[in-house]
């Protein structure tokens, strides 16, 4: 009996986790099924640019997994049963020939890999959910694309929230919607995460766009025209895009996993939960440990080192090699200024920035270099050739006669 591999989540962590497991690990002996949503591979990074009006290269995950052996179901995943191995899943409209739109399909499992992700945390701000549009996913990028081209010029769109996506995504539509007014609300210091060669080209960076900032600005509600702060300042608004905050897929916190406060799972340093050893959980819905033990950030940068590192560890333990044993650090942060400009702030591997912070156009060829990087890695999740390895335990039920299964890692 095969053991089943199942990938929750098809974003730069999943989709790089399921096909490095269907590339290193030989087909008779296991199923790898990725679940995702939506059919297609969706680069998060650059859904700025769909706001703005830009177009994005089609990326089909049967395109992405062709070849590895891997399933992909296109299916949502409504449950979670960690105690019986089973996955709940509603399927897509004539998405993967598995049922019809709407029916219930139950998924079993002997290896899973969470990677749900995050998405817009709407919870908490009065008028969030009702006025503000985001740019969390593809379907709320595409909202606010039909949205800003309603717009008349003159037309007045807040950006509310200062970390990379909120500057990203004011720099963006500041630049392509050079007739709008485009202003910027942070609760802190513009860029005040950057060194000050990093605030100092931001800044600039700002003024050549137009872009109003409202700095330590505690936004506390949306309205249909207009955002309120704390202090009782009113910022008109024609459009608010909400960037201030993302929350995990509540499913893991409806399980017996053990999940950290937002909600994120918590896995040691092989990505593996701490409370349950046959799930792994990487990206955004796991809450790991970087240098110093500070817990790793949000993004791609920290999602597709951890879907290698949970990749590796799952074949180790079931073919009886060697852990990985690979740091997750960090070397920068790419922050693209519109489509000519960008900073590179240098960071420590535990994300804290360097005095170094290159910019200009350079610097925005180079953050596309990063964008199309991530994306080809998902595609090519292992830079080299592999040997398909079999399995010390197939299902949990029959050993190789290769090796004994006491020779596999328990760690």
């Amino acid at each position: 009996m095969k053991h089943r591999i199942v990938i929750l989540g098809a974003g730069y962590a999943g989709a790089s986790a399921a096909g490095r497991l269907a590339r290193r690990l030989h087909a008779d002996d296991v199923d790898v099924t990725l679940v995702n949503a939506e059919p297609d591979f969706v680069e998060r990074v650059r859904l700025h640019q769909v706001a703005a009006g830009q177009e994005l290269r089609q990326r089909p995950l049967r395109d992405v997994l062709a070849g590895t052996g891997a399933t992909l179901r296109v299916a949502r995943v409504t449950a979670v049963d960690v105690d019986r191995r089973t996955v709940a899943l509603t399927a897509a409209a004539g998405a993967d020939g598995v049922g019809s739109a709407g029916s219930s399909d139950e998924l079993g499992y002997d290896t899973l890999v969470y990677a749900l992700g995050s998405s817009l945390d709407r919870r908490g701000v009065p008028g969030v959910a009702e006025h503000a549009y985001d740019v969390a996913g593809r379907p709320g990028a595409l909202r606010l694309r039909e949205r800003l081209g309603e717009l008349a010029p003159g037309g007045r769109v807040v950006v509310v929230g200062g970390g990379l996506t909120g500057v990203e995504a004011v720099s963006e539509i500041a630049e392509a919607r050079g007739d709008l007014e485009v202003a910027l609300a942070v609760r802190g210091g513009l860029g005040d995460w950057l060194s000050p060669a990093g605030q100092r080209h931001l800044r600039a960076t700002f003024g050549r766009l137009g872009v109003a900032v409202h700095e330590h600005a505690h936004v506390e509600q949306v309205g249909a025209a207009e955002v309120l702060t704390r202090d009782g300042a009113a910022i008109p608004a024609d459009v608010t895009v909400w960037t201030a905050g993302f929350a995990v897929h509540p499913i893991a916190a409806a399980t017996a996993l053990e999940v950290s406060e937002s909600g994120q799972i918590v896995v040691d340093d092989t990505m593996r939960s701490v409370s349950h050893p046959d799930v792994y959980a990487v990206g955004d819905a796991a809450l790991a440990d970087g240098p110093l033990g500070t817990p790793l950030r949000m993004s791609c940068a920290s999602g597709i080192p951890m879907a290698w590192q949970a990749a590796d560890s799952v074949v180790a333990r079931l073919t009886g090699g060697k852990l990985p044993n690979m740091p997750l650090g960090y070397v920068h942060q790419c922050i693209s200024l519109g489509r000519h400009d960008a900073v590179i702030q240098l960071v420590t591997a535990d994300d804290r920035a360097k005095p170094a912070a290159p910019s200009g156009r350079l610097a925005a060829g180079y953050k596309e270099l990063v964008c199309a990087s991530a994306a080809f890695m998902v595609a090519h999740p292992l830079p080299y050739p592999a040997r398909r390895r079999r399995l010390v335990i197939v299902g949990e039920r029959r050993q190789s006669r290769s090796r004994p299964a006491s020779n596999a890692s328990t760690r």
